[in-house]
């Protein structure tokens, strides 16, 4: 099982908290308890438990192309505004930052080898997903939770990472209710109804 990409542990990021003061631990105790403080911060973050999503838009060529993303949340609702971020070496950056639109399909709950499937490095990750055309004809994955199709407003500098913010133009929930959760390094399910 794979993390999502913007998670501090992904092999997609190779510059993330978890890597950047944390360099060799074997000879310096000060970069060794840097080291410790990337891994305390990387389990901290875990404890949030999140959605997943699989952002997906077309290259300048028309190429569709996605990745896995738990960075998915609201800003606004007037007007309807979501942000999302990936990494800064992510290979899929200068397409998404160039994109005039973009989905964001949250995940259903039977749906973690999707999540797989975009965060692995394979070029078809594609493969066996069924999807439809939504506006720009950027793909639409079929069986999610919600996709909320948004134009490109605009991105700010964050870190390692690039946020961008979303215009929603158009939105949808699906027949399918449970949806996938990432927590503590795994994939979860919801257990219903807590009865308050």
């Amino acid at each position: 099982m794979r993390p999502p990409l913007d998670s501090p542990e992904s092999s997609e990021t190779a510059a993330t908290i978890a890597d950047l003061p944390c360099l060799d631990t074997r000879t310096d105790p000060a970069t060794a308890a840097s080291d410790q403080i990337c891994r305390d911060f990387r389990d901290a973050l875990g404890s949030f438990a999140t959605g997943v999503t699989v952002l997906t838009t077309l290259t300048s060529d028309g190429r569709p192309i996605g990745v896995t993303i738990s960075s998915f949340n609201s800003v606004s609702l007037q007007p309807p505004l979501i942000l999302w971020s990936l990494a800064c070496d992510s290979p899929r950056l200068e397409a998404f930052r160039n994109a005039s639109h973009y989905a964001v399909n949250v995940l259903a709950a039977d749906q973690e080898w999707v999540s797989d499937s975009f965060a692995n490095r394979e070029d078809n990750r594609f493969s066996g997903v069924r999807v439809s055309k939504g506006l720009a004809d950027v793909p639409l994955i079929k069986g999610c939770v919600a996709w909320f199709e948004c134009s490109n407003e605009a991105r700010y500098p964050g870190g390692d990472h690039l946020i961008f913010l979303g215009r929603v133009q158009r939105f949808a929930r699906g027949e399918v209710t449970e949806p996938l959760i990432f927590h503590a390094g795994r994939y979860r399910r919801l257990r219903g109804d807590s009865g308050q």
